[in-house]
Protein backbone atom coordinates (compact mmCIF):
# COMPACT_ATOMS: atom_id res chain seq x y z
CA UNK A 1 0.00 0.00 0.00
CA UNK A 2 1.62 3.30 -1.05
CA UNK A 3 2.54 5.51 1.89
CA UNK A 4 2.23 2.72 4.47
CA UNK A 5 5.11 1.64 6.68
CA UNK A 6 7.13 -1.23 5.22
CA UNK A 7 8.13 -4.21 7.34
CA UNK A 8 10.64 -6.95 6.44
CA UNK A 9 8.37 -9.80 7.57
CA UNK A 10 5.54 -8.61 5.37
CA UNK A 11 7.96 -8.04 2.51
CA UNK A 12 9.15 -11.66 2.77
CA UNK A 13 5.53 -12.85 2.48
CA UNK A 14 4.81 -10.63 -0.52
CA UNK A 15 8.07 -11.39 -2.34
CA UNK A 16 7.66 -15.09 -1.64
CA UNK A 17 4.14 -15.06 -3.05
CA UNK A 18 5.31 -13.17 -6.14
CA UNK A 19 8.13 -15.68 -6.63
CA UNK A 20 5.69 -18.59 -6.38
CA UNK A 21 3.42 -16.87 -8.91
CA UNK A 22 6.46 -16.25 -11.17
CA UNK A 23 5.70 -12.53 -10.99
CA UNK A 24 8.88 -11.00 -9.53
CA UNK A 25 9.00 -8.77 -12.61
CA UNK A 26 6.30 -6.72 -10.84
CA UNK A 27 8.90 -5.57 -8.29
CA UNK A 28 11.85 -3.22 -8.66
CA UNK A 29 14.34 -5.75 -7.23
CA UNK A 30 17.16 -3.19 -7.11
CA UNK A 31 15.13 -0.81 -4.96
CA UNK A 32 13.71 -3.60 -2.82
CA UNK A 33 17.18 -5.13 -2.38
CA UNK A 34 18.54 -1.74 -1.33
CA UNK A 35 15.75 -1.25 1.23
CA UNK A 36 16.33 -4.72 2.67
CA UNK A 37 20.12 -4.30 2.80
CA UNK A 38 19.60 -0.99 4.61
CA UNK A 39 18.10 -3.01 7.47
CA UNK A 40 21.64 -3.96 8.54
CA UNK A 41 22.82 -1.79 11.43
CA UNK A 42 26.40 -0.96 12.50
CA UNK A 43 26.26 -3.75 15.15
CA UNK A 44 25.81 -6.28 12.31
CA UNK A 45 22.20 -7.12 13.22
CA UNK A 46 19.13 -6.45 11.11
CA UNK A 47 15.96 -4.57 11.92
CA UNK A 48 12.54 -5.03 10.35
CA UNK A 49 11.91 -1.37 9.58
CA UNK A 50 13.74 1.94 9.78
CA UNK A 51 14.50 3.47 13.18
CA UNK A 52 13.88 0.20 15.07
CA UNK A 53 16.29 -1.94 17.08
CA UNK A 54 18.10 -4.93 15.64
CA UNK A 55 16.50 -8.33 16.21
CA UNK A 56 17.97 -11.74 15.41
CA UNK A 57 14.69 -12.96 13.86
CA UNK A 58 15.28 -10.67 10.87
CA UNK A 59 18.18 -12.89 9.87
CA UNK A 60 15.38 -14.97 8.34
CA UNK A 61 12.87 -12.36 7.19
CA UNK A 62 15.44 -10.07 5.54
CA UNK A 63 17.87 -12.70 4.23
CA UNK A 64 15.19 -14.88 2.70
CA UNK A 65 13.65 -11.92 0.88
CA UNK A 66 17.13 -10.86 -0.31
CA UNK A 67 17.78 -14.41 -1.51
CA UNK A 68 14.55 -14.42 -3.48
CA UNK A 69 15.51 -11.20 -5.29
CA UNK A 70 19.12 -12.40 -5.66
CA UNK A 71 20.68 -9.62 -3.55
CA UNK A 72 21.86 -11.56 -0.48
CA UNK A 73 25.46 -10.60 -1.22
CA UNK A 74 24.56 -7.02 -0.23
CA UNK A 75 24.59 -8.04 3.46
CA UNK A 76 27.81 -8.20 5.51
CA UNK A 77 27.37 -11.85 6.46
CA UNK A 78 30.34 -11.93 8.85
CA UNK A 79 28.98 -8.94 10.81
CA UNK A 80 25.53 -10.55 10.92
CA UNK A 81 26.93 -13.91 12.06
CA UNK A 82 28.88 -12.13 14.80
CA UNK A 83 25.74 -10.37 16.02
CA UNK A 84 23.76 -13.60 16.05
CA UNK A 85 26.46 -15.56 17.85
CA UNK A 86 26.78 -12.79 20.46
CA UNK A 87 23.05 -13.32 21.09
CA UNK A 88 23.62 -16.95 22.08
CA UNK A 89 23.19 -17.82 25.76
CA UNK A 90 26.27 -19.96 26.23
CA UNK A 91 25.29 -20.91 29.78
CA UNK A 92 21.75 -22.17 29.23
CA UNK A 93 21.62 -22.50 25.45
CA UNK A 94 19.45 -20.89 22.85
CA UNK A 95 19.41 -17.53 21.15
CA UNK A 96 17.72 -14.31 22.15
CA UNK A 97 16.50 -11.46 19.99
CA UNK A 98 19.65 -9.49 20.86
CA UNK A 99 22.68 -9.98 23.15
CA UNK A 100 21.83 -10.19 26.84
CA UNK A 101 18.11 -10.98 26.50
CA UNK A 102 16.24 -14.19 27.34
CA UNK A 103 16.58 -17.03 24.76
CA UNK A 104 13.51 -17.94 22.75
CA UNK A 105 12.90 -21.13 20.73
CA UNK A 106 11.08 -19.22 17.97
CA UNK A 107 14.11 -16.94 17.57
CA UNK A 108 16.41 -19.98 17.47
CA UNK A 109 14.31 -21.53 14.71
CA UNK A 110 14.41 -18.32 12.63
CA UNK A 111 18.18 -18.03 13.15
CA UNK A 112 18.75 -21.53 11.81
CA UNK A 113 16.61 -20.73 8.78
CA UNK A 114 18.47 -17.46 8.28
CA UNK A 115 21.84 -19.20 8.40
CA UNK A 116 20.68 -21.54 5.67
CA UNK A 117 20.57 -18.50 3.38
CA UNK A 118 24.27 -17.84 3.99
CA UNK A 119 26.34 -20.80 2.80
CA UNK A 120 29.62 -19.10 3.72
CA UNK A 121 28.41 -18.52 7.28
CA UNK A 122 27.30 -22.13 7.62
CA UNK A 123 30.77 -23.30 6.61
CA UNK A 124 32.66 -20.85 8.84
CA UNK A 125 30.52 -21.42 11.92
CA UNK A 126 29.52 -25.09 11.59
CA UNK A 127 30.49 -26.03 15.16
CA UNK A 128 28.43 -23.20 16.70
CA UNK A 129 25.50 -24.01 14.39
CA UNK A 130 25.70 -27.63 15.50
CA UNK A 131 25.32 -26.45 19.09
CA UNK A 132 22.31 -24.35 18.14
CA UNK A 133 20.71 -27.24 16.28
CA UNK A 134 21.18 -29.50 19.28
CA UNK A 135 19.65 -26.82 21.50
CA UNK A 136 16.62 -26.78 19.25
CA UNK A 137 16.38 -30.57 19.52
CA UNK A 138 16.61 -30.37 23.32
CA UNK A 139 14.00 -27.61 23.55
CA UNK A 140 11.64 -29.55 21.29
CA UNK A 141 12.34 -32.71 23.30
CA UNK A 142 13.10 -34.53 20.05
CA UNK A 143 15.20 -37.56 20.99
CA UNK A 144 15.28 -38.83 17.38
CA UNK A 145 16.76 -35.51 16.26
CA UNK A 146 19.38 -35.69 18.99
CA UNK A 147 20.29 -39.28 18.08
CA UNK A 148 20.65 -38.46 14.36
CA UNK A 149 22.69 -35.35 14.97
CA UNK A 150 25.15 -36.88 17.42
CA UNK A 151 26.52 -38.83 14.43
CA UNK A 152 26.25 -36.18 11.72
CA UNK A 153 25.37 -32.87 13.38
CA UNK A 154 24.60 -30.83 10.29
CA UNK A 155 23.06 -33.46 8.04
CA UNK A 156 19.53 -32.85 9.28
CA UNK A 157 19.27 -29.15 8.43
CA UNK A 158 22.32 -28.33 6.36
CA UNK A 159 22.76 -31.51 4.31
CA UNK A 160 26.48 -31.78 5.03
CA UNK A 161 28.58 -33.34 7.77
CA UNK A 162 30.30 -30.97 10.16
CA UNK A 163 33.78 -32.42 9.58
CA UNK A 164 34.45 -32.04 13.28
CA UNK A 165 35.82 -34.99 15.22
CA UNK A 166 34.78 -33.59 18.59
CA UNK A 167 31.37 -34.40 20.05
CA UNK A 168 29.01 -31.40 19.91
CA UNK A 169 28.12 -29.72 23.21
CA UNK A 170 24.43 -29.88 24.07
CA UNK A 171 22.49 -27.20 25.90
CA UNK A 172 21.41 -29.36 28.80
Amino acid sequence: MPGAESHAGQIFCCVGALAIADALDQVDTQLLGWWLAERQLPCGGLNGRPEKKEDVCYSWWVLSALAIVDRIQWIDSDALAGFILRSQDETHGGISDRPGNMPDIFILFLVLLGFLCLASVVKAHSNRLTQLLLCLCVLCNDSDCLRRNQKHPLNLCFDRPSGSTSKPRTCA
